[in-house]
């Protein structure tokens, strides 16, 4: 009741009325400018941010492509980083427009994220290995590798785990830092390895005529390398008999074949020679019959 002879009032007097109409037109442009520019600003704000946080993560996306001595999962890792540290910063820049402490909030923030370390530290530490494997790269995806007593073929290297598949076939996942720490075997590094194989042959034998026959092996195997030259000799003359010893090279590839091959054709040019390839002898008597 109040209110509607309140405004006959001001119906009735045109001068009062304007003077309030103008009164809250000036209230709301003062409102409207203080905050409409705050709320324009923030927006643009946003807006900015949020196309250097896309444009740091492609340019940082682009140098990983193009970088032939980092792995790629690096620069995604990266770019990532990188893109949510820009917003992280962006939002901060728009409270603070509004007039909003922001001191306080980023160290809260900063405590929280300590708080988070302290717990994961563990999980970060494979993090950290993981980095350290992608920057360093001690072996690649494909490499055969001995690593944290774990040996196979790396199919996958993440900033937690390393996926491994052994020689029979399993999928094993190795947290990185266990492989960081320990001592890593790279079979695939190389393109060369070196085998050695032994025989044992009886002392009935010839020496030369065994290691003539199994040069003669070796020379027809083209997977073993000319240069250097296979070393044949004798190695031990045990109770058991005489031992051989050929060491020669191969490329990696062919590490886990060429034995098998080079004992078969060895074992086969023995029987055809009558070559004696002699075993463990049981030593000492009989015990006496009661």
């Amino acid at each position: 009741m109040a209110d509607t002879l309140d405004l006959e009032k001001l119906v009735q007097n045109p001068a009062k009325l304007e003077r309030h109409i103008s009164s809250a037109l000036d209230t709301a442009l003062t409102v409207g400018t203080a905050y409409g520019l705050k709320v324009i600003g923030a927006i643009v704000i946003l807006i900015v941010g949020w196309m250097v946080a896309g444009a740091l993560q492609n340019a940082i996306l682009r140098a990983g492509k193009r970088s032939a001595r980092v792995d790629i999962t690096i620069f995604t890792f990266l770019a990532s980083l990188a893109r949510y540290a820009t917003i992280a910063f962006t939002l901060i820049a728009v409270l603070s427009s509004f007039g909003v402490e922001t001191t306080s909030f980023v160290a809260v923030l900063g405590a929280t994220g300590l708080a988070i370390g302290l717990a994961l530290q563990g999980t970060l530490s494979h993090v950290a290995s993981g980095v350290m494997l992608i920057i360093f790269r001690p072996f690649r995806i494909g490499d055969v590798i001995e690593a944290a007593g774990i040996s196979g073929t790396v199919r996958a290297i993440t900033l937690f785990v390393t996926e491994i598949d052994t020689a029979d076939n399993v999928h094993i996942l190795v947290p990185n830092g266990l492989i960081w720490s320990k001592d890593i075997k790279n079979f695939s590094a190389n393109d060369h390895r070196r085998i050695e194989l032994k025989f044992l042959i009886s002392y009935a034998d010839s020496v030369d005529a065994a290691i003539g026959l199994i040069k003669k092996v070796l020379e027809n195997d083209v997977r073993i390398q000319k240069q250097p030259a296979p070393v044949i000799g004798v190695q031990a003359m045990t109770v058991d008999g005489v031992i051989l010893v050929a060491g020669f090279w191969v490329a990696s590839g062919d590490f886990g074949q060429v034995p098998l091959d080079v004992n078969r054709e060895v074992k086969s040019a023995f029987d055809q020679a009558k070559i004696t390839m002699s075993f463990p002898q049981k030593t000492g008597f009989p015990p006496a019959r009661a």
